[in-house]
């Protein structure tokens, strides 16, 4: 008798050669890269939205990769994740396609704030925080208006989705 969960293993990408060809595309293509391949597309890994007049100058779209520490594991970890520039820093946010949980990456974060992250062909060190309050409104109140879908994952989840700011750290320095 065949074992019905071989096929869908099969039938769905595999998380880490997903997560190293996004991270090889990212650093060979200065910051962008295709979400998801049509091969990956047709085997249930999802297309994020596009956001309009960002494709027009590259093929893919802009992320970085945050290198953080595994909560539970310590294991150093590598995250492509999807961005907006605050100032000279960053916001990410831990929607995780409408999952009612926050993504891995969230606890990391949380646990061990101290982070790398590579943007375009620059690598920095940066510090995560959870945004609160009034910024926090007023930065997802911009990616809503800029990807409508993630209000959409917000509902899905059934929970406010947690935006992490990633702030540059230059000596002993955070920039804010």
């Amino acid at each position: 008798m065949s074992d019905p969960s071989a096929t869908r293993r099969t039938e769905v990408p595999d998380l880490n050669n997903w997560n190293a060809r996004i991270i090889a595309e990212v650093r060979a293509n200065a910051g962008y890269a295709l979400w998801s391949t049509a091969a990956e597309f047709a085997a249930g890994r999802p297309v994020p939205p596009r956001i309009p007049g960002l494709y027009d100058e590259h093929p893919g779209m802009p992320l970085i990769l945050v290198h953080h520490t595994g909560a539970k594991s310590g294991l150093a970890r590598i995250s492509p994740l999807f961005y907006q520039s605050v100032g000279d820093n960053w916001a990410v946010f831990a929607t995780h396609g409408g999952s009612p949980r926050n993504p891995a990456w969230y606890r990391n974060l949380t646990t061990n704030p101290r982070i790398t992250v590579e943007t375009g062909t620059e690598t920095v060190t940066a510090v995560a925080r959870v945004a609160e309050g009034a910024e926090r409104e007023r930065i997802w109140a911009k990616e809503i208006a800029l990807v409508p879908k993630f209000a959409e994952f917000e509902a899905a989840a059934g929970r406010q989705i947690p935006v992490v700011v990633l702030e540059r750290v230059l000596g002993n320095t955070v920039y804010r």
